[in-house]
């Protein structure tokens, strides 16, 4: 038996409803080829029956994707199915993902369905999925409250009717990772025909266990699990793919010999593209992605990795992704080491991006004397953020604010195509971010709402770039603008803009 484990990410569906987590078709389609280029086996694209913008993306990612399987999620109702089906039917590899509560308290209060029924829809749903493809997966939603020997008779049922993926959800994140491997210990040995199927877990993370649970499944068995960018998910989160892959591979005897297909280089790429994409940063302290997950600061800690990295670091930084080359780039930088440079980075940028990318390099390194890796990125970050339609193009700002003064803020905007500017003047007591927020919606003849700003430092120094995301509301649309300069203000009006131009998208 292989002890290969396949990687099944929910990044674009479970991780996407993460509170604040949304994004728009562009972004879905950009973390999707991040996890292409991570080697992922299977990318669950999204719940393609929940909204007409869900079908689309999950139907563009289809086009998109050549190298992994691309799934989507559906209820186990026919019309979610045929919609699962219509959106993933254009991928080379497609899957549907359909699923059935097993547990008693969701039987009997949410399904309102005896275990006979239950038995009986889900194989019906297996059975009406399988004219479609050959490829589906089914999930026991709150699989771990459920009965085992309930759980084996549906498992058993799907594979009749033609499952070829066992999902076992700790849907709540209730089990502890003794119980996980019990449950799919008891089920390899007691689920009918389970050598014509994988066995998958979904763990969440509300106890904090999500990855442990993971792992102590593998140690039992299971062949796929399934997790997401940053841990991030419903709730509490997912298990983390970071976490979960660099277990495997650090303790690779440990698990058996497990190992999946994971391109471990492309982990530090795919966890900071996430964090942008959502504005969610991960907390300094994370493993394997945190901004101190490598750093040593106890002197008997430095001298031991001065010493020998391996007194104190299981892996290097290198392992993930991290960049580690110390060529300075400035503004005599030419056009060759500044390419390089990205691609050790993990972009692959066309001709035109990167000619873009490198004349914002050039103005950059005018007000810096050292551009950093996190500057390099920040400017390829400005493009990509840039590259939906700009209906409103920032053409120029001044700010007056002071000490015991209200601050006031005169914006002048480009609007579409038109080489005509608008401009309007606001105050704001809260500063001259208010004021030139007021000043914006004024020229929009609107109000926008701003329900959450935030502001970091994306490189070091006194002359840091400013990373702003800023999460905006008009109506029941919701977006969320990102901007970077070394100018606060204006990095703070280019984020506002970048979430204007989403929602008038």
């Amino acid at each position: 038996m292989s002890n290969r484990i396949k990687i099944f990410d929910t990044t674009l569906r479970d991780g996407e409803q993460s509170p604040g987590c949304s994004m728009n078709l562009h972004e879905k389609l950009e973390v999707a080829a991040q996890l292409e280029k991570l080697n992922v086996d299977v990318i669950e694209a999204g719940f393609a029956i929940a909204s007409p913008g869900d079908f689309e993306s999950v139907s563009e990612v289809a086009k998109l994707v050549k190298n992994a399987t691309v799934a989507s999620l559906s209820r186990a109702m026919e019309k979610d199915i045929d919609a699962a089906y219509n959106a993933v039917k254009h991928a080379v590899s497609p899957r549907i993902h359909t699923f059935l509560a097993t547990s008693p308290i969701h039987m009997q209060y949410k399904l309102k369905m005896s275990e006979d029924e239950v038995v009986e829809r889900a194989a019906a749903a297996v059975a009406y999925a399988k004219k479609y493809c050959s490829d589906i997966e089914f999930s026991a939603e709150d699989a771990l409250r459920s009965d085992k020997a309930f759980l084996a008779r549906v498992f058993s049922a799907v594979i009749a009717a033609g499952a070829t993926v066992l999902n076992v959800p700790d849907t709540v994140g209730y089990s502890t990772p003794e119980e996980m491997a019990d449950y799919i210990t008891y089920l390899k040995n007691n689920i009918i025909g389970i050598e014509k199927a994988e066995i998958s877990v979904h763990c969440h993370n509300d106890l904090g266990l999500a990855v442990a649970n993971t792992l102590a499944s593998v140690k039992a068995g299971a062949t796929q699990i399934e997790c997401t960018i940053n841990g991030i998910g419903e709730r509490a989160g997912n298990a983390s793919l970071e976490e979960t892959v660099m277990n495997l591979n650090t303790r690779k005897a440990y698990y058996g010999g497990a190992y999946c297909n994971i391109d471990l280089k492309q982990i530090y790429r795919a966890s900071k593209l996430v964090q942008r994409i959502t504005g969610v940063p991960v907390a300094p302290s994370k493993a394997i992605v945190g901004d101190n997950a490598f750093a040593h600061e106890a002197g008997i800690h430095q001298h031991g990795v001065l010493e020998n990295r391996s007194t104190y670091e299981i892996m290097t930084p290198q392992d993930i992704g991290i960049p580690h080359n110390k060529m300075v780039l400035g503004k005599h930088s030419g056009r060759h080491a500044f390419d390089d440079r990205l691609a050790e980075l993990g972009y692959r940028l066309t001709k035109d991006e990167l000619d873009e990318a490198f004349a914002r390099f050039k103005i950059l390194a005018d007000k810096k004397k050292v551009i950093s890796d996190g500057d390099l990125e920040a400017v390829v970050a400005m493009k990509l953020d840039e590259s939906l339609v700009q209906h409103y193009k920032l053409d120029n700002f001044v700010v007056n604010s002071g000490k015991n003064i209200t601050a006031t803020s005169t914006v002048r905007l480009q609007v579409g195509d038109s080489e005509e500017t608008i401009e309007a003047v606001s105050s704001g007591e809260g500063g001259p971010v208010h004021a030139s927020y007021r000043a914006i919606n004024i020229l929009l003849g609107e109000r926008i709402e701003v329900e959450d700003y935030s502001i970091r430092a994306a490189t070091e120094g006194e002359d840091a770039i400013a990373e702003v995301v800023v999460k905006l509301r008009r109506g029941d649309k919701k977006a969320t603008g990102r901007a970077s300069s070394t100018d606060t203000i204006e990095a703070s009006i280019l984020a506002y803009l970048n979430g204007v131009n989403k929602l008038w998208a």
